[in-house]
């Protein structure tokens, strides 16, 4: 049985990863990610990655370990590449647009909606329903997009509303005369 966490996590050319004191630290061509150390996780820095293990054979050492090797590969992955999500917009009238540090949405309430653009991320709008959010923090896309998303949830009638790109909406049948 092979298991993904035995296997050191690569940092590409181009990347430095340093263990300093209580935090596993990468530095990359798009910014710098630091996330604390896991008390249950030892690190080590091997030649051309780094290679995350239990401290010892408890179960809730053996239980963040395959968590542990992810958030570092997340972190590599976001400062090499970065992370996107893209939201679209479905409804007659509902339309978004960037306008400066804020995200315009008019989404039919009787008032706009302002978003205001956290510091690391970086919202696009290429046309009135679509946003594309993007940065090199995963978690932080991913919250901004739900945030984003809260605003008007798709409905299952007509489908009106924000949804992430790819996904299906289970479409329920009106009333029937």
């Amino acid at each position: 049985m092979s298991r993904i966490g035995k296997k050191p996590v690569l940092v590409p050319a181009g990347v430095t990863a340093s263990l300093e004191g209580k935090d596993v630290s990468i530095k990359g061509p798009k910014g710098t990610l630091t996330i604390p150390k896991a008390d249950e996780i030892s690190y080590e820095l091997v030649d051309g990655g780094i290679s995350v293990q239990p401290a010892n054979e408890t179960k809730r050492a053996r239980s963040f370990w395959g968590m542990q090797r992810t958030l570092v590969q997340n972190l590599i992955t976001g400062v090499t590449d970065g992370f996107s999500k893209q939201l679209l917009i479905t409804g007659v009238g509902y339309r978004a647009n960037v306008q400066g540090k804020n995200l315009k949405l008019q989404l039919g309430y009787s008032h706009d909606v302002d978003y205001a653009i956290p510091e690391g991320i970086t919202i696009a709008t290429p046309d009135q329903t679509t946003i594309n959010i993007s940065g090199i923090d995963k978690q932080k896309v991913g919250q901004v997009a739900a945030e984003i998303r809260r605003w008007r949830k798709p409905e299952p009638y007509k489908g009106k509303g924000i949804k992430y790109a790819g996904e299906f909406i289970f479409r329920k049948e009106g009333k029937k005369k």
